[in-house]
């Protein structure tokens, strides 16, 4: 589970995405897009966090009237730890599935 393999992946994913989130920087209408809509995901599933009843990820509890509460720093470390163990997850079952026939264990 820690091979250089599964960590080559596992870079290789990471760079993937910040190169999709790259254009957002430039452009604000790029999470406007169909692949900006993919991009966002990982910062808005604080929210579905949230809403699962997970405390503390969300400032004033979520309660900020009509508009969104931002993450707070245990929020953003939380999401970013769910998304990096799930990227981590694809990068071992990627390098397991295209390992030749005689080097999975």
């Amino acid at each position: 589970m820690f091979a250089r393999r599964t960590l080559k992946f596992l870079a290789a994913f990471v760079a993937g995405f910040a190169l999709l989130a790259l254009p957002g920087l430039a452009w604000p209408g790029y999470l406007d897009t169909p692949i900006g809509i993919v991009v966002a995901a990982p910062w808005l599933s604080v929210y579905l966090f949230h809403a699962l009843g997970i405390p503390g990820l969300l400032e004033h509890g979520g309660a900020c009237g009509w508009g969104w509460c931002a993450p707070t720093p245990l929020g953003w470390a939380f999401t970013a730890l769910v998304w990096l163990l799930a990227l981590w997850l694809a990068a071992w079952a990627t390098a397991r599935a295209s390992a030749p026939s005689g080097e999975r264990h």
